[in-house]
């Protein structure tokens, strides 16, 4: 199976993208985590782009904040799929990073999640891993079942309270 790469521009991200490796481990996917910066580590960060195929990755999932450059410059030298997770932060409080993380030229796409999403990030590089991994599909499917349930449990509970407190 392929490898994810989890990326962040700083430390100060790792309690929000740690979730995203909690859901990879969750999906038995092999990944490693690390800090480049697309400004304070380009050349570094560039590097580990440009050779993540040959590194056994399979896609890459980019958390950054405010001007959120690390998923973009992820994609332009790479071109394996891209994940960014805009971060809260700074004086917009994430809309900044969402924008810059959605805009991406022509040619050089990111998927973008909600602001702070670490945990939908690693569904969807489960689904982009899975279209070749018949095992890994299961195991998204058994998940969806599996929320499913819990909802089908939720309403359960639900009315069982609404309907003793009827008179």
């Amino acid at each position: 199976m392929k490898k994810v790469a989890v990326i962040m521009g700083s430390d100060s991200d790792w309690p929000v993208v740690k979730a995203a490796c909690a859901q990879l481990e969750t999906f038995g996917i092999p990944y490693e985590a690390h800090i480049l910066s697309a400004h304070r580590t380009p050349a570094e960060a560039a590097e580990f782009a440009g050779s993540a195929r040959q590194n056994g990755f399979g896609v890459l999932i980019c958390a950054a904040g405010m001007a959120a450059h690390l998923a973009g410059a992820f994609a332009g030298n790479s071109t394996l799929p891209v994940i960014g997770i805009p971060m809260r932060g700074g004086v917009m409080d994430g809309l900044d990073a969402l924008l810059a993380t959605v805009q991406m030229p022509s040619g050089i796409p990111v998927a973008t999640v909600a602001v702070g999403g670490a945990k939908n990030a690693a569904v969807l590089a489960a689904q982009i891993l899975a279209v070749s991994d018949d095992g890994l599909a299961a195991r998204l499917d058994e998940a969806r079942a599996d929320m499913a349930r819990q909802i089908a449990a939720k309403e359960a509970a639900l009315q069982k309270e609404v309907n003793q407190s009827i008179f």
